[in-house]
């Protein structure tokens, strides 16, 4: 049993851009065949606020969804209602470091980013919400342990589609080939040590773009599961393709080849678009086709797919005027930066909180 050491603990976890390799997470074909996956940070959050309460209620709190819930102050509740990672983060800690004993308090949160935004918000907002915990009880997990158990939590507990890389980006922070073994022998995450000229040139090269639509990624998760467990040809193939382009993608990056990522970029989008009907919808493509006449080298949606955030990589010089083409066209499109910090959390001094 652990004692709370911090009764007013803040957390945060960052976002990640999904570069190359999305999708060979999933375990459905990890297990069998091993992922490759390159991703990056980039200063957009999740935050979690705990604050360790003396009544009978636990709340909880998601503002950015305006949502809230008072419960008793006991165990008796189900983890897939409601605000299901905030009750399922804190069930665990209490069942698992608090003798099963439940603890008044308030956990309130926020995302820097509409949901649906294929950032991989959930899973940060549980990397920190487990950060939270952490700091404030001096548990000892370091990021493999954090983002191991964030990944039981979503996947296992919850029954929540997806892979096992935005656990990882959260916990970890920084542009990392990660690679997930086959057999459950365990993830590996590679930070890249690139220069600082390449870091500048690639973060003036980005620009994301909302593209209006929050997406739902179960169904296009279930497609590419289902297609890999059918051994569908088509799917196969694109998957096998994509691990290849994210390799390919970091030789790229490390040799500071920024049009060389571009250009594997645009095939991996392609061979993406394989592996489910829904990846792509009217208005990404439109947007994107927006892109490219403004003269973008490459784009493609962040995440799953079916909405949420692209990604695009365009000649620095003209990326203002990408950014202004895109939302003259709808989208929300804004420059980006890259951050090479994981999950932190910290104690509020009591004269924070008046």
């Amino acid at each position: 049993m652990y004692e709370f050491h911090a009764k007013n603990v803040r957390a945060r976890a960052p976002l990640r851009l999904g570069l190359g390799g999305g999708g060979t997470d999933l375990p459905a074909y990890s297990e069998k065949h091993g992922g490759a996956v390159l991703n990056a940070t980039i200063d957009r959050y999740a935050y979690a606020h705990m604050t360790l309460g003396t009544g009978d209620h636990i709340q909880f709190k998601a503002d950015d969804l305006e949502s809230e819930e008072n419960l008793s102050c006991d165990l008796d509740f189900d983890i897939r209602e409601g605000l299901v990672l905030h009750r399922a983060v804190y069930r665990h800690m209490m069942v698992t470091y608090n003798d099963s004993q439940a603890l008044p308090m308030t956990i309130t949160t926020t995302i820097d980013v509409p949901a649906g935004s294929g950032l991989g918000a959930s899973s940060a907002l549980t990397v920190a919400l487990i950060e939270a915990f952490a700091h404030a009880m001096q548990l000892p997990l370091g990021p493999y342990e954090i983002a191991r158990l964030a990944f039981d939590i979503e996947r296992r507990q919850l029954g929540m589609a997806g892979g096992m890389q935005d656990q990882y980006a959260a916990a970890f922070g920084g542009f990392n080939f990660m690679e997930f073994l086959s057999d459950n022998a365990g993830v590996i995450v590679n930070p890249l040590r690139l220069r600082r000229s390449v870091l500048n040139e690639f973060e003036s090269a980005l620009v994301i773009c909302f593209s209006g639509q929050s997406r739902q990624s179960a169904n296009i998760i279930e497609q590419q599961v289902g297609g890999i467990g059918r051994m569908d040809e088509a799917t196969m193939r694109a998957m096998h393709l994509i691990k290849e382009h994210a390799l390919d993608m970091k030789a790229r990056i490390i040799a500071g080849d920024i049009q060389g990522v571009a250009a594997i970029l645009r095939q991996s989008w392609l061979a993406k678009k394989q592996t489910a009907k829904a990846i792509s919808t009217g208005t990404v493509d439109a947007l994107l086709d927006t892109a490219m006449d403004a003269g973008a080298w490459a784009g493609k949606v962040s995440g799953a797919g079916g909405g949420g955030f692209i990604m695009l990589l365009t000649n620095p010089e003209r990326r203002l005027d990408l950014i202004r083409r895109l939302n003259a066209a709808g989208g929300e499109a804004s420059a980006v930066k890259l951050t090479f910090e994981g999950a932190e959390a910290w104690t509020i001094p009591d004269s924070m909180r008046r």
